[in-house]
């Protein structure tokens, strides 16, 4: 009788972490950057272009190799450019722009439907949101890490994985990451004018070749 009481609380503890991680899954994270108003956005986006254009400057031999530093929002201007929710004649730097999806459940074979980016810069750790479907439910997935160029493409070293608001260890989507990123090389090469890239005291920082 005990044994079948113990059992029987232990099937009904593991039923309420996976509601509890069901619910967690679904729900709606707090925002990783604040919204910004239309006239704003599409001012930062300007700015974010007339930025990345100083990188096609003629560089003065014996110089360090000059840097352009972009603001969260105006990263967050390119993006909503980029995807059409602020018009523009122009695009958006010729920058790349993918977001890392998420392992297994969300890195699956094929591109996940992704939309509704978020980007925050804190320190040396770019924050991305997005919200994209999980079994045809609409979930948010977070990711943060460390951003950074090697051999002329952008790499990405996680240090935070969540799915709706649930936590999720790193250790266990890294590998999956990585894989899906490397599917996608071509898509994180870097302009031909960019050498570097790395985020440094809260703003993304590109490095003329």
């Amino acid at each position: 009788m005990r044994k079948w009481k113990l059992d029987r609380i232990i099937s009904l503890a593991t039923l309420a972490s996976s509601l509890i991680a069901i619910v967690l899954v679904l729900k709606k994270p707090q925002p990783v950057a604040p919204p910004m108003p239309s006239a704003v956005a599409a001012a930062k986006a300007q700015s974010f272009q007339e930025k990345v254009q100083q990188l096609d400057q003629p560089r003065d031999p014996g110089k360090p190799s000059p840097e352009v530093r972009l603001s969260s929002d105006e990263v967050n201007a390119a993006l909503a450019q980029a995807v059409g929710a602020i018009s523009s004649a122009q695009g958006a730097g010729g920058l790349p722009t993918t977001v890392p999806s998420s392992p297994d459940a969300v890195i699956a074979p094929g591109q996940p439907e992704v939309k509704d980016y978020q980007v925050s810069l804190d320190g040396d750790v770019a924050r991305g949101q997005f919200l994209t479907q999980i079994a045809g439910k609409d979930v948010y997935v977070t990711l943060a890490g460390h951003l950074n160029a090697k051999d002329g493409y952008a790499t990405f070293d996680p240090t935070e994985f969540k799915v709706g608001d649930l936590d999720i260890p790193v250790s266990l989507v890294n590998d999956a990451l990585q894989k899906k990123l490397a599917e996608q090389r071509d898509r994180l090469k870097l302009p031909d004018n960019v050498s570097g890239m790395k985020v440094e005291n809260g703003e993304l920082v590109l490095t003329q070749k």
